[in-house]
């Protein structure tokens, strides 16, 4: 692959962090997030990485920037986020009980 393998952490602190796996380096920490982040999911493709905190926004992040591309906002907090396998949809898991399953299209 010509991208650099990357990690992504989340965190109690309310940051979701990209990692250089190579280098061991923190690429960027990223801190649009305002309650502890309980998930982190990579977009089929590696150019995305979704996250979801119990601030109840799901955000999708370009992983060459660290740019906030796009956010979701639900009705409670989100305790699992996870693409489909063309990258087009993303699923997040609320505390309310609640499954959604939203379009992406940066």
């Amino acid at each position: 692959p010509t991208k650099p393998l990357l990690l992504a952490t989340a965190s109690f602190d309310a940051t979701v962090r990209l990692w250089d796996v190579d280098k061991g380096e923190c690429v960027f920490c990223l801190t649009r997030h305002t309650e502890p982040v309980y998930s982190v999911a990579f977009s089929p493709n590696g150019e995305y990485m979704a996250s979801g905190s119990f601030d109840k926004c799901l955000h999708v992040w370009n992983v060459k920037d660290g740019s906030l591309v796009k956010t979701y906002r639900g009705g409670s907090g989100i305790f699992e986020v996870a693409w489909n396998g063309s990258g087009d949809k993303i699923a997040a898991c609320f505390f309310s009980k609640l499954v959604i399953v939203t379009d992406f299209r940066p």
